[in-house]
């Protein structure tokens, strides 16, 4: 359903004030109505469903095996917080701050003040993208071909795909096979997809359903682990985490301070490569940024609403990581190619069943993930306008991977761009058109959707040669280390730059739309973490860690050289759209993408 009248007229009048109709293509982005925004609730749910995926689960036996030592894996997941927390308000100093616009200024009950304008934020979608763009704006679309690059081919889930699969055929008790495994993760992220196409309002019911969901989980393992360390017995008697001290060789608590680091090793990979995954298990905090223009109020609650989804998983982490090792024995651990939840349910419950129920868990756990990058990064909304070749949207603005397509450096960038009614709302406006009175039809992006779905399926193809394990290490690596890694160091760094280098710092600071806790405390803390793990990805590991290559299968180079070479794919891509493309096959002419805010406010 189009927008009312009144509300259609002063766009079109804005529309033609800005010269905009003149073109022969555009897409017309309109932020949705106060009624279909997302609550507070929801964006707490879209950052527990991102973070709470294999990461929790499997990441905790990997550190604990590399570190060698009880007390030195609970200090790099207590770091963990620090680093998941300071990246998270580095991206709400941005999110809040740009772009600005001169507007009339405002009370807390969102009333016009009469008489005042002053530079405010307009929130965007598209998260750390408008961040780089704002930061590194010459020369010209370098940025923006870049970032396109790395998060249209690796802006996915397709490691936690693989994982889905291993993990549903470990819960089914079948001994599956390479492709059965990857046929599974087709499956997986096919069916993310068309929920999002199909149903907007259904992903984002589903999305806060698995949220919640997991969460209880994760409490559940911790009433059980804490529980069980002072002497409750679920069915297999008594259990407690215990270390052998080395020197009385006498079993002592996980938690005593004299064997806690009895066994520490001092190869720096180990650390580094421990806390590469514990910032990849943290991270999730970006998602609700790249729906930012579709939050309810965002200068009010936004803030409030992401630090409490983050800060709430992040406590969650510390406690499940504690529960673990009540239950689970150092020395088991060390010997054991199994993922620390799945040994944690068999010390427990003690019978084969509650593995199987585990690694169903954790299926559950991945496909919530999924489903949650698949809404973040694919989004948009836009309606096929009877004037030729224009688009209107006229509810959702769309997100990464639709402003990319905006930005006009992808093939078929306006088709990419476009969005369509989905089957949903069709079925309500043919059998139910009285609940469609006063509302707008849901629509969906399901050219972005094929696109993210396209590079994810190949992503998997492109792992096919090794086994599903290997795929899924490969996979995860490389995106936390370019994705979490490569683009927050040039995030963070960025805004230190804005504070103390800029020629508008004073600027940048007196109008920022949030003011972190520290002042630049969180951006510096996250600039070092990620220079340094970066460096560090080149520091080979010792021979009995789990991340050496006769564990992995795996060269511990091939990573960070593959992330630096989609780094430099993405400067190539760049150099032809910029030179070579305009002369050989375009005769010269020259792409124009002009982006203008037209601030029309709905009901005046």
């Amino acid at each position: 359903m189009p927008l009312e009248a009144d509300d259609q007229a002063r766009v079109d009048d804005a529309i033609r004030e800005s010269g905009a109709e003149a073109s022969g293509n555009r897409v017309l982005v309109l932020n949705p109505s106060d009624s279909q925004k997302l609550g507070p609730f929801t964006v707490i749910c879209t950052i527990l469903n991102r973070t709470i995926g294999s990461g929790i689960f499997v990441t905790p036996a990997l550190v604990l095996k590399s570190t060698a030592s009880v007390g030195a894996s609970l200090l790099l997941w207590s770091f963990g917080t620090v680093i998941g927390m300071s990246a998270l308000l580095v991206w709400l100093e941005f999110g809040l701050s740009i772009p600005k616009f001169e507007l009339p200024n405002r009370d807390d009950s969102d009333t016009i003040i009469e008489g005042g304008t002053s530079l405010q934020c307009v929130p965007r979608n598209g998260g750390e993208k408008n961040y780089l763009e704002y930061i590194y704006k010459v020369p010209k679309m370098r940025t923006t071909c870049i970032f396109g690059v790395i998060y249209v081919v690796l802006g996915n889930l397709s490691g936690n795909a693989v994982a889905f699969g291993i993990y549903i055929l470990q819960a089914a008790g079948i001994e599956g096979n390479d492709p059965t495994v990857r046929g599974l993760a087709v499956v997986c992220l096919t069916a993310a997809c068309l929920l999002h196409a199909s149903w907007r309002k259904g992903g984002i019911i589903v999305n806060n359903l698995l949220a919640v969901m997991k969460a209880l989980v994760l409490v559940g393992i911790i009433v059980i682990g804490f529980a069980a360390s002072a002497g409750a017995s679920f069915g297999h008697g008594s259990v407690h985490g215990e270390t052998t001290d080395p020197k009385t060789q006498i079993k002592t608590s996980n938690f005593n301070t004299h064997s806690s680091f009895a066994f520490a090793r001092n190869n720096p990979a180990a650390y580094s490569q421990s806390l590469l995954y514990i910032s990849y298990t943290m991270s999730g905090y970006e998602q609700p940024f790249y729906v930012l223009s579709e939050v309810y109020r965002p200068r009010k609650y936004f803030a409030k609403s992401t630090i409490a989804g983050q800060g709430f998983a992040l406590i969650l982490f510390l406690l499940v990581n504690a529960a673990f090792l009540c239950v689970v024995s150092f020395d088991q651990r060390l010997n054991s190619e199994l993922d620390m939840a799945t040994v944690f349910f068999r010390e427990v419950f003690g019978n084969e069943l509650a593995p199987r129920v585990m690694s169903g868990i954790l299926a559950f756990s991945i496909f919530g993930n999924i489903v949650v990058m698949t809404f973040t990064a694919s989004r948009d909304h836009a309606y096929p306008n009877p004037q030729p070749d224009i688009y209107l949207p006229p509810l959702l603005a769309p997100t990464v991977k639709q402003e990319i397509a905006k930005e006009g450096i992808l093939p078929f960038s306006l088709f990419f761009a476009s969005s369509s009614t989905t089957p949903w709302a069709r079925i309500r406006r043919r059998f139910f058109p009285s609940s469609t009175l006063n509302h707008p039809d849901e629509q969906s992006p399901s050219a972005a959707l094929f696109l993210h779905w396209i590079f994810s399926i190949v992503m998997i193809a492109a792992t096919s040669p090794t086994t599903p394990d290997i795929a899924y290490t490969v996979l995860v690596s490389l995106y936390a280390w370019v994705v979490v890694l490569l683009l927050g160091l040039f995030v963070s760094g960025g805004l230190l730059y804005l504070r103390f280098f800029s020629p508008d710092r004073r600027t940048w600071t007196a109008t920022s739309g949030f003011k972190p806790w520290g002042g630049p405390t969180a951006a510096i803390i996250y600039t070092l973490v990620c220079a340094f793990l970066l460096v560090a990805g080149y520091i080979p590991p010792s021979s009995d860690s789990p991340f050496a290559s006769a564990e992995t299968g795996v060269k511990w180079w091939i990573v960070p050289t593959a992330g630096l070479g989609s780094a430099l794919l993405g400067w190539g891509y760049y150099v032809g759209f910029r030179f070579v493309y305009p002369r050989v096959l375009r005769e010269g002419r020259v792409l124009v993408v002009d982006r203008e805010a037209l601030i029309v406010r709905e009901h005046g």
